[in-house]
């Protein structure tokens, strides 16, 4: 088999490098901010993202975190996993790009922050800045219908 790459999968080339990785505060109304993270970010083959994350969690330790990204062609979709050292749900993505080609909305389903005994529907937004600069949003449906933010994580390039 010989995969040739579409656009979409150039479009995630702009997420390739070393980041810095800041966060204002977790969850929604926190304050506090967490230390600065590390990701490194790489292409396979032009088809494939995979970014690694590392740093320290407010007051739970280290932690590591992969992402993988790509673009199934045949389901006009981007595609994708994440998982983290810190739990052991794996979230599964399937998402959409906006008509400006700036914002990847990734539609996930995982363990609910209301009722872990039950399940909800979440969203991860990145959202290209510039060049140099983006952000993933995280936010879930709450059994209200309205959308809660979790997160604004903040990545700047590293030189």
């Amino acid at each position: 088999m010989k995969v040739e790459p579409q656009k979409e999968h150039r479009w995630l080339e702009q997420l390739v490098g070393q980041w810095t990785v800041s966060m204002p505060g977790c969850g929604e109304g926190s304050e506090v901010p967490a230390e600065p993270w590390s990701e490194t970010t790489r292409m396979l083959h032009g088809v494939w993202l995979v970014s690694e994350g590392e740093g320290e969690q407010p007051g739970g330790g280290p932690a590591t975190t992969i992402l993988t990204l790509g673009f199934d062609p045949a389901r006009q979709c981007f595609i994708g996993s994440w998982i983290g050292s810190m739990m052991t749900h794996m979230w599964i993505y399937e998402g959409t790009l906006d008509p400006a080609g700036k914002v990847l909305t990734l539609d996930t389903v995982g363990p609910s922050f209301e009722d872990q005994s039950k399940t909800t529907r979440y969203q991860d937004i990145i959202t290209i800045e510039d060049d140099n600069n983006r952000t993933l949003s995280s936010r879930f449906l709450a059994e209200d219908g309205t959308w809660k933010p979790v997160m604004t994580v903040h990545y700047r390039r590293e030189a």
